[in-house]
């Protein structure tokens, strides 16, 4: 195929996502080839280098400074982000025997690790496999880690979810028995022998994202996924069906107008009991019709943009029976997850909220270690959600205290972060994403305290509006469905984005396309004082942006000031 890309020719002629990874780790090289580096996501791991600048000494040339070593990151799967005390422990205690010492919550309800080194990870994905987790198919071309409603309330309609989240998950996991080969020493297959019914020889064009929830609980940001799925239940409580949203996803590239982020549509409502042939054939469509030449342009939202939804049903029905039926959707709610919540069997759900979703011990600060030690002794069940929240579930009413005790003393409040705090996220970013134009975790608290100070300049505290960052414009922490954000444009600025909905269900719009960091406070103070002057009472800034329009606010914001 003259229009294949490299990545695509690539999966072909990996003998099932096996390449020469065996070869290249056993050899001396420090890191893996590009086209391994490449072949390891589909394993869960990605290579990186720290790209921080090594601060030059007065006598020393560049060619004498030592060369950053690359150096692995490890993506668990973890269907549903639950996680029993013992698996939780575990991930703890390899981040600090393989890793970087700290772990990291991403919003796809998992953790990474990062800073393994290539020589020690075949020993971390086997510790990881003996407390019964893998970071099989959680990056790469595949359908990624199932999200599904974090439940510290123990309701009895999420917790029907959390099978859901696991079938789904193992049922799209790849058939190739490379990883257990590869990084477990299992025993070899006749890889002539294996086949891909459901991912296709090649795998699927691009990544592929589904979450599920209850009806009116957008606890997991339902549109910007692949395949959204929304649970129904009966009136006593049992599972009914879903309602099936596809074509969400965040990604795209600054000022190329090909690329853009998307809403999921909704395409109907159907019974339980076709939920997996749905999904088979949901995948499917994407498998054989997804953009194989264009990486930028092979996720579901294009295909659906440029052929139609009507298209799509119409390919879905000729690989699962149907009908779609119709339904009235009820209104969308996010429930806070923060702080203590009470739980139906009487025991409670403690919701922290870890900045960025780092997970580590800093002077005055060590919150991993703290957790380490309430999770070792009280054996709470971890839920990760897909706000980057931590939640510890099942702790007895006698041991609160206790547990907010051992908070305190780590310099961490047990109770939930004010509104503006409580829904921000923010990517990895600098230094060790090779995406990242700019910074997102690492200056996450510094960006916290401008929109909060220019909030508190108007009283608009009440109004904190969903906030997110990211350090590029791929959208890793959901940007783009935010009501306000900053996407990182160029190694000094931001482009800033506004009017997306609290509950997720519009798309912000891009007000400014650079706004540098020292720029910032003003062009917040300008923004949120047009909201406090012209916005109707109680109106949330994005509401208020999407009213007034971004193209009117954005020639505001870039008036000289008077």
């Amino acid at each position: 195929m003259t229009d294949e890309n490299p990545i695509e020719r690539m999966k072909r002629e990996s003998h099932h996502l096996r390449g020469t990874l065996a070869e290249e780790l056993a050899a001396p090289e420090p890191g893996f080839s590009s086209d391994a580096q490449q072949l390891i996501k589909l394993h869960g791991l990605y290579q990186q280098k720290d790209r921080d600048k090594t601060p030059v000494p007065p006598a020393a040339k560049p060619e004498e400074l030592p060369a950053k070593l690359p150096v692995l990151m490890a993506r668990g799967r973890i269907p549903g982000g639950r996680l029993t005390a013992a698996q939780y422990l575990a991930w703890d205690a390899l981040a600090d025997r393989f890793g970087d010492g700290t772990l990291r919550i991403t919003t796809r309800q998992t953790l990474e690790l990062h800073g393994v080194a290539k020589g020690d990870v075949q020993a971390m994905l086997r510790e990881l496999a003996a407390a019964l987790l893998t970071t099989q198919g959680a990056c790469g071309d595949v359908v990624r880690n199932v999200t599904s409603a974090p439940n510290p309330w123990g309701r009895p309609d999420l917790a029907q979810l959390d099978a859901v989240a696991a079938d789904l998950s193992g049922h799209f996991l790849s058939r190739s028995n490379a990883y257990a080969e590869i990084w477990l020493d299992g025993a070899r297959v006749d890889e002539s022998t294996e086949t891909e019914p459901l991912l296709g020889a090649t795998y699927l064009p691009r990544k592929f994202k589904i979450a599920l929830t209850a009806v009116g609980e957008n606890l997991v940001d339902l549109y910007t996924n692949d395949l959204g799925l929304a649970a129904t239940f009966t009136a006593e409580g049992a599972l009914e069906g879903w309602f099936a949203f596809a074509g969400g996803g965040m990604g795209m590239t600054h000022g190329d107008p090909n690329t853009f982020p998307r809403l999921a549509e909704l395409l109907g409502w159907l019974p339980r009991e076709q939920l997996v042939p749905f999904c088979e054939a949901v995948v499917g469509v994407q498998r054989d019709h997804g953009n194989r030449a264009n990486r930028k342009r092979a996720r579901l939202k294009y295909l659906i943009h440029e052929r139609g939804l009507d298209w799509f049903k119409g390919q879905v029905l000729e690989r699962w029976p149907g009908p779609f039926q119709g339904r009235p959707l009820p209104p969308w709610n996010t429930s806070p997850v923060l702080g203590w919540l009470p739980r139906g069997d009487g025991t409670w759900a403690l919701g922290l909220h870890t900045l960025s979703g780092r997970i580590a011990d800093v002077p005055g600060r060590p919150l991993k270690a703290a957790l380490r030690q309430l999770v070792s002794t009280l054996g709470p069940e971890v839920i990760l959600s897909p706000d980057q929240d931590l939640l510890l579930v099942g702790i007895r009413t006698e041991d609160k205290e206790r547990v907010a005790a051992a908070l305190r003393e780590a310099g961490v409040a047990a109770e939930a972060p004010d509104p503006l705090e409580a829904r921000a996220l923010a990517c990895v970013a600098l230094p060790l994403c090779g995406l990242a134009l700019t910074e997102a975790e690492r200056i996450l608290p510094r960006l916290l305290d401008v929109v909060r100070g220019q909030l508190a300049r108007f009283g608009l505290e009440d109004r904190a509006p969903v906030f997110r960052v990211t350090g590029c414009a791929n959208g890793c922490a959901r940007p783009y469905s935010a009501e306000l954000a900053l996407a990182g444009r160029t190694a000094s600025s931001y482009a800033l984005y506004a009017g997306g909905h609290a509950q997720g269900t519009r798309l912000a719009q891009e007000l400014l396309p650079k706004v540098t960091l020292e720029a910032l406070p003003s062009v917040l103070g300008r923004l949120f004082g047009l909201w406090k002057t012209q916005g109707f009472d109680q109106e949330g800034l994005g509401d208020f942006v999407t009213r007034i329009g971004p193209a009117t606010l954005g020639t505001a914001l870039e008036a000289p000031e008077a």
